[in-house]
């Protein structure tokens, strides 16, 4: 059975950066593309970056774009979405997701979701 388990969430204040970190349980995952996505209370599901299997190319959301970077070690099967000068309003909860491509994880279409971690900025 395949397990995604996300690390790295927690209290950080405005400004300030956290790491999270998703570890996928087969290397076949490896060869898939990822995302991160993130719900805030009361509201929808929004996703936030994607990058291909290889790595070479990545997509952000506009909300996030040169604060937070996507990045995969395929050598580890985990993903990671470093966020900087993070902000109240990206406090969610953060969910990792695994889908064929790129195309399919936009289009809220990935298979494979991690449990969520809560990350809090406060102001």
């Amino acid at each position: 059975q395949v397990t995604l388990v996300e690390s790295g969430g927690g209290l950080v204040q405005a400004g300030g950066s956290l790491r999270l970190s998703c570890a996928a349980s087969e290397r076949t995952f490896s060869r898939y593309a990822m995302g991160w996505f993130r719900q805030a209370p009361g509201k929808e599901r929004e996703f936030v970056a994607a990058i291909t299997w290889s790595g070479g190319t990545t997509y952000y959301a506009d909300s996030v774009k040169g604060r937070f970077t996507i990045s995969k070690d395929n050598a580890k099967y985990t993903g990671y979405l470093q966020m900087n000068s993070l902000k109240p309003e990206d406090t969610a909860v953060y969910y990792c997701n695994f889908a064929p491509n790129t195309a399919a994880i936009r289009d809220f279409r990935g298979d494979y979701w991690g449990q969520g971690t809560q990350v809090t900025v406060s102001s």
